[in-house]
């Protein structure tokens, strides 16, 4: 019995129109090992398109059907699969730097670990240099700062309310007034320093002057520091009276009003 009778007797699921992945795998199989073997009968190692076909006409097949086949419009394409980005595998987190192996150790042999694991290493942290973090944390402690103390000065002394029902909702720090309102404004309490400071520096310039300036500009100057002498026991004699009436807490809130020290030109 010729070959591809026995082949065309052996696949009758292919002629009925049948399925079956046993056959077919059975068919695949031995297409391989017939070309195998007609390729190593001529003296290759690989098989070529030959091959196959006369192993495809000793099986029965029909090769000239194969170009239709190939080209019909139904087919189903296989496309080939999707490029996958492979997963960044992340650096393992290393402290320090590894020492390398000393002389008497193979270098095929793992490497240190971290100076971390068996080396003690002191950790701290750096300090902030950055100036806007810097002005920002200087601004919440000096708010904070403020805070507490007026809440401390609505607790220890007196304090009004704005709402008249709940007196300790929103407690705010009493203002007491002066007898003299104007009087504050007038005669600051840095008056006094300010003025010591002019005489001490109008007294260094006095001693250079009279090198170089005629006598009766002495005579304008000592008149001045007598001026300055009898504002300074008429600051004094009020400052002691205003502090008889009354007794300044030390709250940033309740202080005079500051002026700018102004230096007198000569």
């Amino acid at each position: 019995m010729p070959r591809a009778a026995t082949h065309a007797r052996r696949r009758p699921w292919i002629q009925d129109g049948g399925h079956g992945v046993q056959r077919l795998g059975h068919d695949v199989s031995e297409i391989g090992r017939s070309a195998k073997s007609y390729c190593e009968h001529t003296a290759r190692t690989q098989p070529t398109l030959s091959d196959i076909v006369v192993t495809l006409v000793e099986m029965g097949f029909n090769v000239e059907t194969l170009p239709a086949y190939a080209k019909r419009s139904q087919r189903m394409v296989i496309t080939a699969p999707p490029v996958t980005n492979q997963p960044v595998t992340p650096k393992a987190l290393t402290a320090g730097q590894n020492k390398p192996h000393p002389s008497h150790i193979p270098g095929h042999f793992p490497e240190f670990p971290d100076p971390h694991t068996y080396i003690k290493t002191p950790t701290y942290r750096e300090p902030v240099s950055d100036y806007q973090i810097l002005r920002e944390k200087a601004a919440s402690q000096r708010r904070d700062v403020e805070r507490a103390l007026t809440r401390f000065m609505a607790k220890t002394g007196e304090t009004q309310s704005l709402f008249k029902d709940d007196v300790s909702t929103f407690p705010l720090i009493a203002a007491r007034p002066f007898t003299i309102p104007y009087l504050t404004a007038l005669l600051p309490s840095e008056l006094e320093m300010q003025q010591m400071e002019e005489t001490d520096s109008s007294e260094q310039d006095d001693q250079t002057d009279t090198e170089n300036l005629p006598l009766h500009m002495s005579t304008d100057d000592s008149g001045a520091e007598k001026e300055n002498a009898s504002v300074l026991q008429q600051n004094a004699s009020l400052s002691g009276s205003r502090n008889g009436e009354e007794s300044l807490i030390d709250n940033p809130y309740l202080r005079p009003v500051k002026k700018p020290k102004i230096r007198r030109k000569k």
